[in-house]
């Protein structure tokens, strides 16, 4: 059975899927409220090392950038609309890889951003049942469960949790984090230069 966290709770992955190696990481979403307008929700992640920032544009995952850690987190592409029940969007994680050949990597930032969303005059507050939730791709048994439930009217990006390794454990906490300024705002939090 699944755990389903509280915006700020905590679990450790390791615990609760003992000999956890591959992660899921599915976000999903659907639209409340537009004018006509298209909606695209885009993720990604932030590979991050002990102080919280990327080390060179090739830890920004996302929909131009699929790989990233020699292959050890792979997003699983776009997904335009939204559109159906489950996943809208996809990154598998290696962790046993990362463990094995990436010790500098400590954090996974997982992120979504709303595509044009100035242009199109949009924000969270008009996405109804946003989510994230990892899932053990060995079993495919959901781990935890995040839902955002609070109104995020001004908000074009979000950090939707982190995955992160603390005393030989790889963690989740449910971030819940919002922030106007779309992936510009995003990339400038870790260090990169959206410019």
């Amino acid at each position: 059975m699944a755990i389903s966290l509280s915006k700020g709770g905590r679990i450790s992955l390791s615990k609760e899927a003992p000999g956890l190696t591959k992660i899921h990481i599915g976000l999903g979403w659907d639209e409340r409220a537009t004018d006509g307008t298209e909606f695209d929700l885009d993720a990604s992640m932030f590979i991050l090392d002990a102080t919280d920032k990327t080390t060179s544009d090739a830890d920004f995952i996302f929909y131009n950038n699929l790989k990233g850690a020699g292959g050890a987190i792979v997003h699983q592409g776009d997904n335009l609309t939204g559109e159906g029940d489950g996943d809208d969007e996809i990154v598998k994680v290696n962790l046993k890889e990362l463990d094995d050949n990436h010790p500098n990597i400590h954090k996974l930032a997982i992120v979504c951003t709303i595509h044009d969303a100035e242009k199109r005059s949009q924000t969270f507050g008009q996405v109804s049942n946003a989510f994230v939730r990892i899932v053990n791709e060995d079993n495919n048994q959901e781990i935890v469960r995040f839902d955002l439930t609070e109104d995020y009217s001004t908000e074009t990006a979000m950090v939707f949790g982190e995955v992160y390794k603390k005393g030989g454990e790889w963690r989740f906490t449910a971030v819940g984090q919002g922030y106007s300024g779309g992936l510009g705002a995003a990339c400038t939090i870790y260090g990169l230069n959206a410019g």
